[in-house]
């Protein structure tokens, strides 16, 4: 696909924003509004599609742009049942190129500024309300019944946990993402910290949402792009 410069996307923005009706032009401005990469999620080798999907689901709700998911063993599929649609308004980027794909995410992670955070009890593990929000950091899950892999947590920056209390000794997927969502959101919006999209995401981010609602949007933009 080719490259187009930001002035360029501005304008096929505008145009395909002829397209599509005032109510959803101003959901998207309401709801661009409260998104950010600050953090992000990782699903490390989800193999149960139905939690996994719960938690597109949870991310679109807290307003998590960008999740991404490392397929070593297991090959991830969206559940539309449980997704209901919202992986079309998140930027899920998929890492499966190599025979392990951790080592290989946490790195691309860094160098694009994120703290790798096992979401995993560890010896050197805070609670979920003493993690350091101030700079960018990626939450990272494992599955259900084994966790995170070992390569994952001994290449982890920090560890968190959320207390519990019972007999369990680990929440659902889901619910865990879930709780350290709401709670970590809440409190990044209460914050002094600069949580908020950049100029040129939200650009990128609305293309992709109006490319999902605008019919035959592919055409209109080659029309656009071929008269410029």
């Amino acid at each position: 696909m080719k490259i187009l410069s930001q002035q360029v996307k501005e304008n096929l923005l505008s145009h395909l924003l002829e397209f599509v009706t005032d109510n959803k032009k101003q959901l998207f401005e309401k709801i661009i509004q409260h998104r950010t990469k600050h953090i992000t999620v990782v699903m490390e080798d989800i193999y149960q599609a139905h939690n996994a999907s719960a938690v597109l689901r949870t991310c679109d709700c807290f307003g998590i742009q960008d999740v991404h998911i490392i397929e070593n063993k297991n090959k991830y599929e969206v559940n539309p049942d449980v997704a209901l649609g919202s992986s079309k308004w998140l930027n899920l980027i998929k890492h499966n190129s190599k025979e392990n794909n951790t080592i290989d995410t946490f790195k691309k992670l860094r160098k694009n500024g994120y703290r790798i955070v096992a979401t995993t009890p560890h010896k050197n593990d805070c609670l979920l309300e003493d993690l350091d929000i101030n700079s960018k950091f990626a939450l990272v899950f494992g599955t259900e019944l084994e966790g995170l892999s070992d390569i994952a947590i001994s290449n982890a920056d920090e560890y968190v946990k959320i207390p519990m209390y019972g007999f369990t000794e680990s929440y659902n997927i889901s619910v865990s993402a879930a709780i350290m969502l709401h709670y970590l959101t809440e409190k990044l919006k209460n914050s002094k910290v600069d949580w908020r999209l950049k100029k040129i995401e939200i650009t990128d981010i609305k293309l992709n949402w109006v490319r999902q609602v605008v019919k035959s949007s592919e055409q209109i933009e080659r029309k656009f792009l071929k008269n410029l």
